[in-house]
């Protein structure tokens, strides 16, 4: 097909060449099973995630199919199947009860537009080529916010497990347990307990014939509708039918900033989210994800979503195992799985309005105790004090204040400790020698060369006794600044700390020909020492490093300071000026 032809093609005729692009005749048996098989996993999650969210069940499930739609289609990662997830329904639980809560008329559609503007965020992270960046998160970080969610999750499908209504907050479940403990509808618990132990215990082996959510979602509705109906079980009710309508964003100058940080704080959770689960795909199928076109795919799925009403979504990460142990290789099994969710949505969507709410909060239960992670908490006391304490320090965070301040807090931290950390390692290639340990590592060969007045007949031998007496002299009162390796900004202070308590000298040589690389903060540091050296008339000789180095140098004004008789390219060079 010809440039100018494509070109002419609309926006679907382009869609339906990208597809067609994504089918693999030598894949196509598997990622057919694949995609069916996460869509059977998909439905009721979504439908629990839905519900969870307050958004209401037909927005998860028009979530998993939108977004895992256009993430297969326009993603970086081939066999990843995205769609709602436990951290993106907690937090869009939030975004619901906040706008909801201070904009009455207009929170609803407020909430679907941080949805369009977090899409965005997500294409601007990865045309910006961000995607490396969200991954480079400490563990201890991550686990603890991944527990916190964990937490979070369980404790506000504790009330609907037993019967009563869910709340807004995890501090508010909290503190609910005693009174939805008091006022159980016993039926709805044992309902709810029953589906949570059908997700524990289900053998792997059944799975390949009915997931244990689909099992546990059709018995225990079918049981409650047939013979529990009058014994006060809460259903999901009826939901909507037929394809949901366009609805367009709603923003104001009131609402602009709580809008902006809720659909970043979806941008980013979004990013992390996806981002590992495409690391989890890269480890099962031996492959390797482009992280930033995974961004941008997520992006364009999350701004769609947003305008059909439906639930934010990232990489699912126990879908995309799923699917990948199905025999999916390509997108098209993530594409695969949504159209099966519509099928089923369109077709069946008036069986839904029967499922309990004690059902869904047991499937909610199990993802919690997956997102967990139980391998950190086990190995709590080998990890070290620091690392526990931080993990521990997020997941409160995460649980009882918000999100972005326990990820903001634990990046803080563990980049300090991380700095200080390099800083000790850094100051170990910043040297300070004098003048006899500077002459004792000075061999005969180089002096030799230094020497411009020895004949050719004395190249060869060792060094005169004049010729050491000279060079002793001259290094007698001289200190020699030595950087070696990479240098940031971080050992700024401690290298003019030790560089006072070496000011015995008249002759000061900065040595740059081994580093590295040399922080904007260093560079600026060593420009000073150049300037307090020379203004009490002592000499500076400065041997120069790399291109990157010296640029930085004369950004800061060197050839002003420093006179190019002064400056040299090897230790060599500025020796001879001493003899």
């Amino acid at each position: 097909m010809s440039r100018a032809y494509t070109g002419a093609l609309s926006y679907p005729q382009k869609i339906v060449i990208i597809l067609l692009n994504k089918i693999s005749s030598q894949h196509l048996k598997g990622d057919i099973f694949g995609g069916l098989t996460a869509a059977v996993i998909a439905l009721p999650l979504a439908l629990a995630f839905g519900v969870s969210s307050g958004a209401g069940a037909i927005a998860g499930v028009y979530g998993a199919i939108f977004v895992g739609f256009f993430a297969a289609l326009f993603g970086g990662t081939a066999t990843q199947i995205s769609g709602p997830t436990g951290p993106m329904s907690v937090v869009m639980a939030l975004v619901f009860t906040q706008l909801i809560g201070s904009h009455p008329d207009t929170g609803l559609v407020l909430a679907f537009t941080c949805v369009i503007l977090a899409g965005l965020f997500q294409i601007l992270f990865g045309l910006l080529k961000l995607g490396k960046y969200f991954v480079m998160v400490p563990y201890p970080v991550i686990s603890g916010f991944m527990t916190g969610i964990g937490i979070i999750i369980i404790l506000l499908q504790i009330s609907p497990l037993l019967g009563s209504a869910g709340d807004s907050n995890a501090l508010a479940a909290l503190m609910n347990i005693p009174n939805a403990l008091s006022q159980q509808n016993t039926l709805a618990t044992v309902l709810g307990v029953i589906t949570l132990l059908f997700m524990i215990y289900w053998p792997e082996k059944w799975t390949k014939i009915i997931p244990a959510p689909l099992f546990a979602l059709i018995t225990l509705t079918v049981i409650s509708a047939t013979f529990f109906s009058q014994q006060g079980i809460s259903v999901i009710g009826e939901i909507p039918t037929g394809f949901p309508s366009l609805s367009m964003p709603s923003l104001s100058l009131e609402s602009l900033s709580q809008v902006s940080y809720f659909a970043f704080l979806l941008a980013v959770l979004g990013a992390i989210d996806s981002l590992l689960t495409s690391m989890v795909a890269d480890t099962l199928t031996e492959t390797h994800h482009d992280s930033d076109k995974e961004l941008i795919g997520q992006g364009i799925a999350n701004t769609i979503a947003g305008f059909f009403g439906a639930l934010p979504g990232a990489g699912a990460t126990m879908r995309t195992a799923i699917n990948i142990r199905a025999g999916g290789k390509t997108a098209l099994s993530g594409i695969i799985h949504s159209i099966t969710l519509l099928i089923v949505i369109l077709w069946a969507g008036d069986y839904a309005q029967y499922i309990p709410h004690t059902v869904l909060a047991g499937m909610l239960i199990k993802v919690g105790l997956d997102i967990i992670d139980w391998r950190f908490i086990f190995q709590i006391k080998k990890v070290g004090l620091f690392s526990a304490a931080l993990m521990l320090l997020v997941l409160l965070l995460t649980v009882f204040v918000d999100l972005i301040t326990a990820v903001l807090v634990g990046m803080f931290i563990a980049n300090l400790v991380t700095l200080d950390r390099l800083t000790h390692i850094q100051l170990d290639n910043i040297t300070f020698k004098r003048g006899d340990e500077l002459l004792s590592e000075i061999s005969s060969e180089t002096m030799i060369e230094v020497n411009s007045e020895m004949t050719s007949n004395e190249t060869n031998s060792a060094l005169t006794d004049d010729i050491q007496n000279n060079l002793s002299k001259s290094l007698a009162n001289t200190l020699l600044l030595e950087i070696d390796g990479p240098v940031s900004f971080a050992v700024s202070r401690e290298l003019s700390r030790r560089f006072t308590e070496n000011l015995a000298f008249t002759t000061l040589v900065i040595d740059l020909s081994n580093a590295k690389l040399i922080g904007t903060t260093t560079a600026i540091m060593i420009t000073d020492l150049i300037d307090r050296t020379k203004s009490k008339d002592k000499t500076v000789l400065v041997i120069t490093g790399n291109e990157k180095i010296n640029q930085s140098l004369d950004k800061l004004s060197l050839a002003t300071l420093l006179d190019k008789k002064y400056q040299f390219t090897n230790r060599e060079q500025a020796l001879q000026t001493l003899i």
